[in-house]
């Protein structure tokens, strides 16, 4: 099975960005554990802050992946592009937030990327990529 994160704007700054929000583990850290408890999948990594390069990235390897983990960050509520990009691609794509965007200001509330994808996981931290993960193995 194979299976890539997709991390968008901003998310390189995890466990230094408002750590009250998104904690205080940076995302390499993490994504090593999660490789390690899941070594029979190939998992790969993939963060931009550029919302084109992520749409790029989604298209290239849209039909060749069992699955895409996608935190599309602040272009989840504003990306039509990224949305569409979801939408063209083989792949089935689990939207992930380390944030309950529900609980937070209006704007994040709509989802471009949620009419397409396969499933949502919101406000459980970095576990949320463990859910994800778990998801595509059921």
């Amino acid at each position: 099975m194979k299976i890539i994160i997709i991390n968008g704007p901003n998310l390189n700054l995890l466990g230094k960005r408002e750590p009250e929000v998104y904690g205080n583990e940076n995302f390499e850290d993490y994504f090593n554990k999660l490789s390690n408890e899941f070594p029979f999948i190939t998992l790969d990594y993939y963060q931009s802050n550029i919302e084109g390069e992520l749409i790029n990235k989604l298209q290239e390897i849209g039909f060749d992946y069992d699955g895409i983990i996608l935190n599309a960050a602040a272009y989840t509520h504003t990306s039509i592009g990224i949305g569409d990009a979801v939408k063209a691609i083989k792949t089935p794509v689990i939207e992930v937030h380390i944030s309950n965007t529900f609980s937070r200001e209006t704007f994040r509330h709509q989802s471009y990327i949620s009419p397409n994808a396969k499933g949502i996981i919101v406000g459980f931290g970095l576990e949320s990529y463990r859910l994800a993960i778990q998801s595509f193995l059921k």
